[in-house]
């Protein structure tokens, strides 16, 4: 649905990354069994979900001025030190440390990602607008073939969205104005704070980013904007059509 304020031609889409564009919860899980599941039998799922959930907290620290900022790599380590052990692992070694850490380079976009993103890199620039971390962005895109404009977000503004700078640092490293830019997201909180700096916003659904649909975890995903949006899409093929791609 279109609810578009201004009349400005959209030259630029900025994404968010986890949960919008690849399925982190699924692949950390993977990574994890892989590399932890002949000495430990837990459920990997509940891992990831577990490691996941220190994600804004550990984020909120920086935002607040707790702690300065550093990357989503160094923050991640922090969390799962503190996972490892709420889930008494015993044993585990630096570098297996290190290397699961490593997971969230290797996340799995969804099934329409790859094409989606190509579609509409051909009308415009296209760009993450991620928290995670530049050599994050980097190995995601080779990971799963995506070819980006620029790599934009947290590491470029140092903080980490839903603070206005990461959007207001992105737009101005592309050299648009805010208008111009749309971001593109699966978490209406994002939008929302994307929608405050004067950006065009859309919403694409990934209701199952927590899960199978009916389980417990799933209630957490958004089947539709909490936050008025300029567009509203299924995917990004539906995004795609929907801008004339």
């Amino acid at each position: 649905m279109i609810n578009t304020t201004t009349n400005s031609p959209i030259k630029a889409l900025m994404f968010d990354v986890f949960g919008t564009l690849v399925d982190w919860r699924s692949s950390v899980a993977s990574h994890a069994q892989s590399l932890l599941g002949d000495k430990f039998n837990i459920d990997w799922l509940a891992f990831a979900d577990a490691w996941r959930d220190q994600y804004q907290p550990s984020m909120q620290k920086v935002r607040s001025g707790e702690i300065p900022f550093s990357s989503l790599d160094h923050l991640h380590l922090i969390n799962l030190n503190k996972i490892i052990q709420d889930f008494s692992l015993k044993g585990i070694d630096e570098l297996t440390k290190k290397n699961l850490n490593l997971a969230w380079h290797k996340l799995d976009g969804w099934s329409d990602t790859q094409e989606g993103l190509q579609r509409l890199r051909k009308k415009f620039i296209t760009a993450p607008c991620s928290n995670g971390n530049i050599s994050i962005m980097v190995d995601l895109a080779r990971h799963n073939h995506i070819h980006w404009d620029a790599i934009l977000g947290s590491e470029i503004a140092g903080n980490y969205k839903p603070n206005p700078i990461v959007y207001k640092a992105s737009v101005k490293a592309l050299g648009l104005n805010p208008d111009e830019v749309m971001m593109v997201a699966a978490h209406s909180s994002d939008l929302k704070a994307a929608a405050e700096q004067g950006l065009k916003t859309a919403f694409i659904t990934r209701a199952l980013e927590h899960g199978p649909l009916g389980s417990k975890n799933n209630a957490q995903a958004e089947t539709k904007a909490l936050t008025p949006v300029d567009y509203s899409a299924n995917d990004l093929n539906d995004l795609a059509q929907q801008l004339g791609c």
